[in-house]
Protein backbone atom coordinates (compact mmCIF):
# COMPACT_ATOMS: atom_id res chain seq x y z
CA UNK A 1 0.00 0.00 0.00
CA UNK A 2 1.08 3.58 -0.58
CA UNK A 3 0.91 6.46 1.82
CA UNK A 4 -1.57 9.25 1.94
CA UNK A 5 -1.11 12.93 2.62
CA UNK A 6 -2.79 16.16 1.72
CA UNK A 7 -1.54 19.67 1.32
CA UNK A 8 -3.54 22.90 1.23
CA UNK A 9 -2.14 26.23 0.14
CA UNK A 10 -2.89 29.54 1.85
CA UNK A 11 -1.09 32.86 1.97
CA UNK A 12 0.59 33.76 5.24
CA UNK A 13 2.80 36.83 4.54
CA UNK A 14 6.45 35.70 4.60
CA UNK A 15 5.84 32.66 6.80
CA UNK A 16 4.45 29.22 6.30
CA UNK A 17 3.16 27.39 9.28
CA UNK A 18 3.12 23.76 10.30
CA UNK A 19 -0.18 23.77 12.17
CA UNK A 20 -1.86 21.29 14.43
CA UNK A 21 -5.42 21.01 15.64
CA UNK A 22 -5.80 20.10 19.28
CA UNK A 23 -7.62 16.89 20.00
CA UNK A 24 -7.95 17.80 23.65
CA UNK A 25 -10.89 19.50 25.27
CA UNK A 26 -8.99 21.24 28.06
CA UNK A 27 -8.58 25.01 28.24
CA UNK A 28 -5.04 25.23 26.92
CA UNK A 29 -3.43 28.37 25.57
CA UNK A 30 -2.08 28.49 22.04
CA UNK A 31 1.11 30.00 20.73
CA UNK A 32 3.48 29.87 17.80
CA UNK A 33 7.16 29.02 17.68
CA UNK A 34 8.84 30.97 14.87
CA UNK A 35 12.02 29.27 13.63
CA UNK A 36 14.38 30.87 11.14
CA UNK A 37 15.90 27.97 9.27
CA UNK A 38 17.88 29.87 6.66
CA UNK A 39 21.22 30.00 8.48
CA UNK A 40 22.52 29.33 11.99
CA UNK A 41 22.91 32.25 14.38
CA UNK A 42 25.55 30.46 16.43
CA UNK A 43 27.52 27.24 16.70
CA UNK A 44 28.34 25.35 19.86
CA UNK A 45 31.01 22.74 20.49
CA UNK A 46 29.94 19.17 19.95
CA UNK A 47 30.92 18.67 23.60
CA UNK A 48 29.16 21.85 24.74
CA UNK A 49 28.21 20.41 28.14
CA UNK A 50 30.91 20.89 30.79
CA UNK A 51 30.89 20.53 34.56
CA UNK A 52 33.29 21.62 37.27
CA UNK A 53 35.16 20.01 40.14
CA UNK A 54 36.28 22.36 42.92
CA UNK A 55 38.98 22.50 45.57
CA UNK A 56 36.72 23.20 48.54
CA UNK A 57 37.48 21.04 51.61
CA UNK A 58 34.72 19.70 53.93
CA UNK A 59 35.13 22.77 56.18
CA UNK A 60 33.73 25.06 53.46
CA UNK A 61 30.47 26.36 54.93
CA UNK A 62 27.93 28.98 53.84
CA UNK A 63 25.17 30.46 55.99
CA UNK A 64 25.84 27.81 58.65
CA UNK A 65 25.61 24.89 56.23
CA UNK A 66 28.61 22.79 55.17
CA UNK A 67 27.51 21.31 51.83
CA UNK A 68 30.76 20.17 50.19
CA UNK A 69 31.53 17.03 52.15
CA UNK A 70 34.17 14.90 50.45
CA UNK A 71 33.63 16.40 47.00
CA UNK A 72 36.82 18.46 46.69
CA UNK A 73 39.57 17.55 44.26
CA UNK A 74 41.85 16.43 47.09
CA UNK A 75 39.36 14.04 48.73
CA UNK A 76 36.78 13.01 46.13
CA UNK A 77 36.21 9.24 46.02
CA UNK A 78 37.30 8.23 42.52
CA UNK A 79 36.40 4.56 42.92
CA UNK A 80 32.62 4.80 42.83
CA UNK A 81 31.23 2.94 39.83
CA UNK A 82 28.26 5.29 39.62
CA UNK A 83 30.56 8.32 39.44
CA UNK A 84 32.49 6.74 36.58
CA UNK A 85 29.30 5.80 34.71
CA UNK A 86 27.84 9.28 35.16
CA UNK A 87 30.83 10.86 33.43
CA UNK A 88 31.17 8.17 30.75
CA UNK A 89 27.54 8.65 29.70
CA UNK A 90 28.48 11.88 27.94
CA UNK A 91 31.37 10.48 25.88
CA UNK A 92 32.91 12.97 26.41
CA UNK A 93 32.20 15.33 29.29
CA UNK A 94 34.39 18.39 29.64
CA UNK A 95 35.46 18.83 33.27
CA UNK A 96 36.91 22.11 34.49
CA UNK A 97 39.08 21.78 37.59
CA UNK A 98 39.17 25.03 39.49
CA UNK A 99 37.37 27.52 41.67
CA UNK A 100 38.19 30.09 44.30
CA UNK A 101 40.99 28.14 46.00
CA UNK A 102 42.84 27.37 42.76
CA UNK A 103 44.73 30.65 43.25
CA UNK A 104 46.07 29.28 46.56
CA UNK A 105 47.20 25.88 45.25
CA UNK A 106 50.84 24.87 45.01
CA UNK A 107 51.89 21.81 43.03
CA UNK A 108 54.19 19.32 44.77
CA UNK A 109 56.62 18.88 41.89
CA UNK A 110 60.40 18.62 42.31
CA UNK A 111 60.81 22.40 42.41
CA UNK A 112 58.46 22.85 45.38
CA UNK A 113 60.32 23.70 48.59
CA UNK A 114 57.22 24.09 50.78
CA UNK A 115 55.40 21.43 52.85
CA UNK A 116 52.61 19.75 50.89
CA UNK A 117 49.70 20.29 53.25
CA UNK A 118 45.94 20.50 52.74
CA UNK A 119 43.85 23.65 53.01
CA UNK A 120 43.17 24.76 56.58
CA UNK A 121 40.27 27.00 57.48
CA UNK A 122 41.46 30.43 58.59
CA UNK A 123 39.05 33.37 58.46
CA UNK A 124 41.89 35.88 58.46
CA UNK A 125 43.21 34.51 55.15
CA UNK A 126 41.95 35.55 51.73
CA UNK A 127 39.08 33.24 50.71
CA UNK A 128 38.96 31.90 54.29
CA UNK A 129 41.59 29.19 53.89
CA UNK A 130 45.35 28.82 53.97
CA UNK A 131 47.40 27.75 50.99
CA UNK A 132 46.90 24.12 49.94
CA UNK A 133 48.94 21.64 47.96
CA UNK A 134 48.25 19.11 45.19
CA UNK A 135 50.37 15.96 45.70
CA UNK A 136 51.50 14.39 42.45
CA UNK A 137 50.17 10.96 43.45
CA UNK A 138 46.71 12.56 43.75
CA UNK A 139 47.18 14.16 40.32
CA UNK A 140 48.06 10.70 39.00
CA UNK A 141 44.87 9.25 40.52
CA UNK A 142 42.72 12.03 39.07
CA UNK A 143 44.15 11.50 35.59
CA UNK A 144 43.62 7.77 35.83
CA UNK A 145 39.95 8.43 36.52
CA UNK A 146 39.63 11.01 33.72
CA UNK A 147 41.19 8.62 31.23
CA UNK A 148 38.82 5.79 32.19
CA UNK A 149 35.85 8.14 32.04
CA UNK A 150 36.85 9.69 28.72
CA UNK A 151 36.69 13.20 30.19
CA UNK A 152 38.26 16.27 28.58
CA UNK A 153 40.09 18.16 31.32
CA UNK A 154 40.47 21.92 31.73
CA UNK A 155 42.85 22.78 34.57
CA UNK A 156 42.73 26.15 36.34
CA UNK A 157 46.22 27.36 37.28
CA UNK A 158 47.14 29.50 40.30
CA UNK A 159 47.38 33.03 38.88
CA UNK A 160 48.24 34.79 42.16
CA UNK A 161 51.67 33.16 42.52
CA UNK A 162 54.34 35.85 42.82
CA UNK A 163 51.96 38.77 43.31
CA UNK A 164 51.47 41.00 46.31
CA UNK A 165 48.19 42.49 47.46
CA UNK A 166 48.24 46.31 47.48
CA UNK A 167 46.45 48.52 50.00
CA UNK A 168 43.60 49.06 47.54
CA UNK A 169 43.01 45.29 47.33
CA UNK A 170 44.51 44.80 43.89
CA UNK A 171 47.06 42.11 43.09
CA UNK A 172 50.24 43.67 41.65
CA UNK A 173 53.29 42.25 39.97
CA UNK A 174 53.77 39.67 37.26
CA UNK A 175 52.63 36.07 37.52
CA UNK A 176 55.38 33.78 38.81
CA UNK A 177 54.89 30.71 36.67
CA UNK A 178 57.81 28.63 37.97
CA UNK A 179 55.71 26.13 39.92
CA UNK A 180 53.01 26.01 37.23
CA UNK A 181 55.59 25.35 34.54
CA UNK A 182 57.05 22.48 36.55
CA UNK A 183 53.55 21.05 37.06
CA UNK A 184 52.74 21.31 33.36
CA UNK A 185 56.02 19.60 32.47
CA UNK A 186 55.21 16.77 34.89
CA UNK A 187 51.80 16.43 33.23
CA UNK A 188 53.32 16.17 29.75
CA UNK A 189 56.00 13.76 30.92
CA UNK A 190 53.23 11.51 32.26
CA UNK A 191 51.38 11.69 28.92
CA UNK A 192 48.29 13.15 30.57
CA UNK A 193 46.07 14.92 28.06
CA UNK A 194 44.86 18.37 29.08
CA UNK A 195 42.24 19.97 26.86
CA UNK A 196 43.00 23.46 28.14
CA UNK A 197 45.02 25.39 30.72
CA UNK A 198 43.01 28.16 32.36
CA UNK A 199 44.77 30.98 34.22
CA UNK A 200 43.14 32.39 37.36
CA UNK A 201 39.69 32.43 38.90
CA UNK A 202 37.54 35.57 39.28
CA UNK A 203 40.44 38.02 39.25
CA UNK A 204 39.19 40.14 36.32
CA UNK A 205 37.20 43.37 36.54
CA UNK A 206 36.54 44.26 40.17
CA UNK A 207 37.51 40.71 41.11
CA UNK A 208 36.49 38.51 44.03
CA UNK A 209 38.92 38.86 46.94
CA UNK A 210 41.45 40.65 44.75
CA UNK A 211 41.88 41.70 41.14
CA UNK A 212 44.47 41.91 38.37
CA UNK A 213 44.53 44.69 35.77
CA UNK A 214 43.66 43.83 32.18
CA UNK A 215 47.10 44.96 30.99
CA UNK A 216 48.94 42.73 33.47
CA UNK A 217 46.60 39.80 32.79
CA UNK A 218 47.33 40.12 29.07
CA UNK A 219 51.07 39.93 29.77
CA UNK A 220 50.53 36.87 31.97
CA UNK A 221 48.45 35.22 29.24
CA UNK A 222 51.28 35.74 26.77
CA UNK A 223 53.63 34.13 29.29
CA UNK A 224 51.30 31.13 29.61
CA UNK A 225 51.16 30.75 25.84
CA UNK A 226 54.96 30.84 25.67
CA UNK A 227 55.26 28.13 28.33
CA UNK A 228 52.70 25.92 26.60
CA UNK A 229 54.45 26.29 23.25
CA UNK A 230 57.76 25.27 24.82
CA UNK A 231 56.48 22.34 26.88
CA UNK A 232 54.20 20.98 24.14
CA UNK A 233 56.56 21.51 21.20
CA UNK A 234 56.85 17.75 20.62
CA UNK A 235 53.22 16.95 21.49
CA UNK A 236 50.74 16.69 18.63
CA UNK A 237 47.65 17.68 20.61
CA UNK A 238 48.15 21.21 21.93
CA UNK A 239 45.98 22.44 24.83
CA UNK A 240 43.87 25.57 24.66
CA UNK A 241 44.92 28.81 26.37
CA UNK A 242 41.91 29.83 28.47
CA UNK A 243 41.30 32.94 30.63
CA UNK A 244 40.22 34.91 32.66
CA UNK A 245 37.51 32.82 34.38
CA UNK A 246 35.68 35.67 36.07
CA UNK A 247 32.66 37.93 35.98
CA UNK A 248 31.94 39.94 32.86
CA UNK A 249 33.06 43.56 32.95
CA UNK A 250 32.69 45.34 29.61
CA UNK A 251 35.65 47.72 29.89
CA UNK A 252 38.01 45.14 31.37
CA UNK A 253 37.11 42.46 28.82
CA UNK A 254 37.36 44.92 25.92
CA UNK A 255 40.90 45.95 26.89
CA UNK A 256 41.97 42.42 27.70
CA UNK A 257 40.68 40.84 24.49
CA UNK A 258 42.27 43.62 22.44
CA UNK A 259 45.66 42.89 24.05
CA UNK A 260 45.49 39.08 23.77
CA UNK A 261 44.39 38.68 20.17
CA UNK A 262 47.44 36.52 19.39
CA UNK A 263 47.71 34.52 22.61
CA UNK A 264 44.19 33.53 23.68
CA UNK A 265 42.02 30.62 22.48
CA UNK A 266 39.07 30.87 24.88
CA UNK A 267 37.69 33.74 26.95
CA UNK A 268 35.70 32.45 29.94
CA UNK A 269 33.18 34.17 32.18
CA UNK A 270 31.07 33.12 35.17
CA UNK A 271 27.31 33.30 35.75
CA UNK A 272 25.64 33.63 39.18
CA UNK A 273 22.73 35.84 38.19
CA UNK A 274 20.27 34.62 40.86
CA UNK A 275 22.15 36.13 43.79
CA UNK A 276 23.17 34.43 47.03
CA UNK A 277 22.20 30.86 47.81
CA UNK A 278 20.60 31.99 51.08
CA UNK A 279 17.88 33.89 49.17
CA UNK A 280 14.42 32.50 50.05
CA UNK A 281 12.97 33.78 46.77
CA UNK A 282 15.07 31.71 44.40
CA UNK A 283 12.16 29.62 43.10
CA UNK A 284 10.24 32.76 42.17
CA UNK A 285 13.28 34.16 40.38
CA UNK A 286 13.81 30.95 38.43
CA UNK A 287 10.20 31.00 37.20
CA UNK A 288 10.29 34.70 36.26
CA UNK A 289 11.02 35.12 32.53
CA UNK A 290 12.29 38.67 33.06
CA UNK A 291 14.91 37.39 35.52
CA UNK A 292 15.95 34.65 33.12
CA UNK A 293 16.19 37.09 30.24
CA UNK A 294 18.07 39.65 32.32
CA UNK A 295 21.44 37.96 31.88
CA UNK A 296 21.20 38.12 28.08
CA UNK A 297 23.08 41.43 28.23
CA UNK A 298 26.17 39.61 29.50
CA UNK A 299 26.07 37.10 26.66
CA UNK A 300 25.40 39.70 23.98
CA UNK A 301 27.98 42.12 25.41
CA UNK A 302 30.81 39.59 25.30
CA UNK A 303 29.65 38.30 21.92
CA UNK A 304 29.84 41.83 20.48
CA UNK A 305 33.28 42.51 21.96
CA UNK A 306 34.64 39.35 20.35
CA UNK A 307 32.88 40.05 17.05
CA UNK A 308 34.26 43.58 16.88
CA UNK A 309 37.82 42.61 17.77
CA UNK A 310 40.55 40.86 15.81
CA UNK A 311 40.70 37.95 18.24
CA UNK A 312 40.01 34.39 17.20
CA UNK A 313 39.12 33.47 20.78
CA UNK A 314 35.81 31.74 21.48
CA UNK A 315 33.48 32.48 24.41
CA UNK A 316 32.83 29.90 27.11
CA UNK A 317 30.89 29.98 30.34
CA UNK A 318 33.64 28.68 32.59
CA UNK A 319 31.54 28.34 35.74
CA UNK A 320 27.84 28.78 36.43
CA UNK A 321 25.97 27.75 39.55
CA UNK A 322 23.15 30.28 39.37
CA UNK A 323 23.15 31.11 43.09
CA UNK A 324 26.55 31.82 44.63
CA UNK A 325 27.99 30.55 47.92
CA UNK A 326 27.23 26.89 47.15
CA UNK A 327 23.63 27.26 46.00
CA UNK A 328 20.48 26.37 47.98
CA UNK A 329 19.49 22.86 49.04
CA UNK A 330 16.26 21.60 47.43
CA UNK A 331 16.38 24.42 44.89
CA UNK A 332 19.65 24.40 42.95
CA UNK A 333 19.84 20.60 43.22
CA UNK A 334 16.12 20.01 42.58
CA UNK A 335 13.81 19.76 39.58
CA UNK A 336 13.00 23.48 39.54
CA UNK A 337 16.59 24.36 38.70
CA UNK A 338 16.30 22.72 35.29
CA UNK A 339 14.16 25.67 34.23
CA UNK A 340 17.12 27.95 34.90
CA UNK A 341 19.81 25.56 33.69
CA UNK A 342 18.28 24.60 30.35
CA UNK A 343 17.32 28.21 29.70
CA UNK A 344 20.95 29.15 30.33
CA UNK A 345 22.17 26.52 27.88
CA UNK A 346 19.74 27.76 25.25
CA UNK A 347 20.54 31.44 25.78
CA UNK A 348 24.31 30.93 25.85
CA UNK A 349 24.09 29.01 22.57
CA UNK A 350 22.21 31.87 20.89
CA UNK A 351 25.19 34.12 21.51
CA UNK A 352 27.74 31.71 20.05
CA UNK A 353 29.02 30.43 23.38
CA UNK A 354 30.94 27.26 22.55
CA UNK A 355 31.00 25.49 25.95
CA UNK A 356 29.03 25.84 29.19
CA UNK A 357 30.56 24.60 32.47
CA UNK A 358 28.09 23.90 35.25
CA UNK A 359 29.13 24.42 38.87
CA UNK A 360 29.35 21.67 39.85
CA UNK A 361 29.61 18.07 38.75
CA UNK A 362 29.53 17.14 42.42
CA UNK A 363 29.80 19.31 45.53
CA UNK A 364 27.85 22.11 47.18
CA UNK A 365 24.10 22.35 46.74
CA UNK A 366 24.24 22.75 42.97
CA UNK A 367 25.90 19.50 41.88
CA UNK A 368 24.66 17.52 38.92
CA UNK A 369 25.31 14.54 41.19
CA UNK A 370 24.42 14.11 44.85
CA UNK A 371 27.41 15.05 47.01
CA UNK A 372 27.15 11.97 49.23
CA UNK A 373 26.13 9.06 47.02
CA UNK A 374 26.66 10.42 43.46
CA UNK A 375 23.01 9.75 42.51
CA UNK A 376 22.09 12.04 39.61
CA UNK A 377 20.09 15.14 40.48
CA UNK A 378 17.46 16.32 37.93
CA UNK A 379 19.86 18.67 36.14
CA UNK A 380 22.14 15.74 35.32
CA UNK A 381 19.42 14.25 33.12
CA UNK A 382 18.64 17.66 31.63
CA UNK A 383 22.30 18.02 30.69
CA UNK A 384 22.45 14.51 29.24
CA UNK A 385 19.36 15.06 27.11
CA UNK A 386 20.77 18.34 25.81
CA UNK A 387 24.08 16.65 25.01
CA UNK A 388 22.40 13.88 23.04
CA UNK A 389 19.73 15.89 21.23
CA UNK A 390 20.97 19.43 20.52
CA UNK A 391 23.33 19.70 17.57
CA UNK A 392 25.96 22.35 16.91
CA UNK A 393 23.97 24.75 14.72
CA UNK A 394 21.70 27.15 16.60
CA UNK A 395 18.54 28.49 14.94
CA UNK A 396 16.89 31.82 15.71
CA UNK A 397 13.70 31.00 17.63
CA UNK A 398 10.94 33.07 19.22
CA UNK A 399 7.57 32.31 20.78
CA UNK A 400 4.40 34.38 20.57
CA UNK A 401 1.27 33.84 22.63
CA UNK A 402 2.69 33.94 26.17
CA UNK A 403 5.90 35.12 27.80
CA UNK A 404 5.87 32.04 30.02
CA UNK A 405 7.28 29.84 27.26
CA UNK A 406 11.03 29.86 26.66
CA UNK A 407 11.94 28.35 23.29
CA UNK A 408 15.19 27.24 21.65
CA UNK A 409 15.92 25.27 18.48
CA UNK A 410 19.05 23.55 17.22
CA UNK A 411 19.76 21.32 14.31
CA UNK A 412 19.37 17.81 15.65
CA UNK A 413 22.43 15.89 16.78
CA UNK A 414 21.18 12.48 15.65
CA UNK A 415 19.52 13.35 12.34
CA UNK A 416 19.29 15.99 9.62
CA UNK A 417 16.19 17.38 11.30
CA UNK A 418 15.71 19.81 14.18
CA UNK A 419 15.32 19.62 17.97
CA UNK A 420 13.07 22.08 19.75
CA UNK A 421 13.31 22.86 23.48
CA UNK A 422 10.21 24.35 25.12
CA UNK A 423 10.16 25.43 28.78
CA UNK A 424 6.74 26.20 30.30
CA UNK A 425 7.05 28.48 33.35
CA UNK A 426 3.27 28.74 33.79
CA UNK A 427 1.90 26.85 36.80
CA UNK A 428 -1.61 26.28 35.46
CA UNK A 429 -1.72 26.47 31.66
CA UNK A 430 -0.96 23.80 29.12
CA UNK A 431 0.42 25.41 25.98
CA UNK A 432 -0.31 24.13 22.51
CA UNK A 433 2.51 25.16 20.19
CA UNK A 434 2.31 25.63 16.44
CA UNK A 435 5.50 25.74 14.39
CA UNK A 436 6.22 28.42 11.82
CA UNK A 437 9.29 28.70 9.61
CA UNK A 438 10.49 31.52 7.37
CA UNK A 439 12.66 29.47 5.03
CA UNK A 440 12.17 26.67 2.57
CA UNK A 441 12.18 23.33 4.33
CA UNK A 442 11.55 19.72 3.44
CA UNK A 443 9.36 17.04 4.92
CA UNK A 444 10.77 13.57 4.48
CA UNK A 445 8.11 10.84 4.28
CA UNK A 446 9.12 7.22 3.86
CA UNK A 447 7.00 4.66 2.06
CA UNK A 448 5.63 1.93 4.23
CA UNK A 449 7.88 -0.62 2.58
CA UNK A 450 10.90 1.65 3.21
CA UNK A 451 11.84 1.20 -0.45
CA UNK A 452 11.11 4.74 -1.57
CA UNK A 453 12.01 7.96 0.13
CA UNK A 454 9.82 10.90 -0.90
CA UNK A 455 10.71 14.50 -0.15
CA UNK A 456 8.07 17.20 -0.24
CA UNK A 457 9.48 20.71 -0.49
CA UNK A 458 7.33 23.22 1.32
CA UNK A 459 7.39 26.84 0.22
CA UNK A 460 6.74 29.97 2.22
CA UNK A 461 2.99 30.07 1.63
CA UNK A 462 2.19 26.47 2.47
CA UNK A 463 0.48 24.98 5.50
CA UNK A 464 0.97 21.26 5.92
CA UNK A 465 -1.37 19.02 7.85
CA UNK A 466 0.22 15.64 8.15
CA UNK A 467 -1.87 12.44 7.87
CA UNK A 468 -3.33 10.82 10.95
CA UNK A 469 -4.22 7.53 9.31
CA UNK A 470 -2.49 4.19 9.66
CA UNK A 471 -0.23 4.94 6.72
CA UNK A 472 1.09 8.16 8.25
CA UNK A 473 4.75 7.52 8.97
CA UNK A 474 6.06 10.98 9.77
CA UNK A 475 6.74 11.06 13.48
CA UNK A 476 8.59 13.01 16.10
CA UNK A 477 10.21 12.08 19.40
CA UNK A 478 9.15 13.85 22.59
CA UNK A 479 10.90 14.00 25.96
CA UNK A 480 8.64 15.51 28.65
CA UNK A 481 10.34 16.40 31.93
CA UNK A 482 8.23 16.90 35.07
CA UNK A 483 8.73 16.87 38.82
CA UNK A 484 7.82 13.86 40.91
CA UNK A 485 4.37 14.38 42.48
CA UNK A 486 4.34 17.88 40.98
CA UNK A 487 6.79 19.05 43.65
CA UNK A 488 9.17 21.51 42.02
CA UNK A 489 11.65 21.06 44.85
CA UNK A 490 11.77 17.30 44.41
CA UNK A 491 15.14 15.78 43.60
CA UNK A 492 13.44 13.20 41.40
CA UNK A 493 12.62 13.85 37.76
CA UNK A 494 10.09 12.09 35.55
CA UNK A 495 10.73 11.49 31.86
CA UNK A 496 7.46 10.94 30.02
CA UNK A 497 5.85 10.06 33.34
CA UNK A 498 8.51 7.54 34.42
CA UNK A 499 10.93 8.26 37.24
CA UNK A 500 14.58 8.45 36.29
CA UNK A 501 16.87 6.51 38.60
CA UNK A 502 20.01 4.41 38.44
CA UNK A 503 19.87 0.70 39.16
CA UNK A 504 21.72 -1.17 41.91
CA UNK A 505 24.75 -1.55 39.63
CA UNK A 506 25.04 2.19 39.15
CA UNK A 507 23.89 2.11 35.53
CA UNK A 508 22.54 5.39 34.12
CA UNK A 509 18.99 4.77 32.80
CA UNK A 510 18.09 4.91 29.13
CA UNK A 511 16.38 8.14 28.14
CA UNK A 512 13.57 6.84 25.97
CA UNK A 513 11.31 9.20 23.99
CA UNK A 514 7.64 9.04 23.17
CA UNK A 515 7.10 8.43 19.46
CA UNK A 516 4.31 10.75 18.36
CA UNK A 517 2.63 11.17 14.98
CA UNK A 518 3.48 14.59 13.67
CA UNK A 519 -0.19 15.40 13.09
CA UNK A 520 -0.76 15.52 16.83
CA UNK A 521 -0.40 18.92 18.50
CA UNK A 522 2.70 19.80 20.49
CA UNK A 523 1.51 20.17 24.07
CA UNK A 524 3.63 21.49 26.93
CA UNK A 525 2.14 20.84 30.37
CA UNK A 526 2.29 23.44 33.16
CA UNK A 527 5.71 23.71 34.86
CA UNK A 528 7.26 21.20 32.50
CA UNK A 529 10.07 21.04 29.98
CA UNK A 530 10.07 19.21 26.68
CA UNK A 531 12.55 18.37 23.96
CA UNK A 532 11.01 17.53 20.58
CA UNK A 533 13.19 15.86 17.98
CA UNK A 534 11.72 16.17 14.47
CA UNK A 535 14.01 14.16 12.19
CA UNK A 536 11.83 14.70 9.13
CA UNK A 537 11.78 18.50 9.26
CA UNK A 538 14.89 19.71 7.46
CA UNK A 539 15.90 23.33 6.92
CA UNK A 540 18.81 24.85 4.96
CA UNK A 541 20.73 25.68 8.16
CA UNK A 542 20.91 21.99 9.01
CA UNK A 543 21.90 20.55 5.66
CA UNK A 544 25.60 20.99 6.35
CA UNK A 545 26.63 20.94 9.99
CA UNK A 546 30.23 21.66 10.99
Amino acid sequence: MGFCFWVCFISLLNFYSLSFVSSQADASAEGTVFIDGKAPIGRIDDDFICATLDWWPPEKCDYGTCSWGLAGLLNLDLNKNLFLNAVKAFSPLKIRLGGTLQDKVIYDTDDNQLPCTSFVKNTSEMFGFTQGCLPMNRWDDLNSFFQKAGAKVIFGLNALAGRTIASDGSAVGAWNYTNAESFMQYTVDKNYTIHGWELGNELCGSGVGTRVSADQYAADTAALQSIVQKIYQNVDLKPLIITPGGFYDSDWFTEYIDKTNKSLDVVTHHIYNLGPGVDDHLVGKILDPSVLEGVSGTFSGLHNIIKNSTTSAAAWVGEAGGAYNSGHNLVTNAFVFSFWYLDQLGMASKYDTKTYCRQSLVGGNYGLLNTTNFEPNPDYYSALLWHRLMGRNVLSTSFTGTDKIRSYTHCAKQSKGITLLLINLNNSTTVQAKLAFNSTMSLRHKHRSQISDHKHRIHKTTIIKLPQGIDGKIRREEYHLTAKDGNLQSQSMLLNGNILSVNSSGIIPHLEPLHVKSAKPIMVAPLSIMFTHMPDVTVPACKVQP
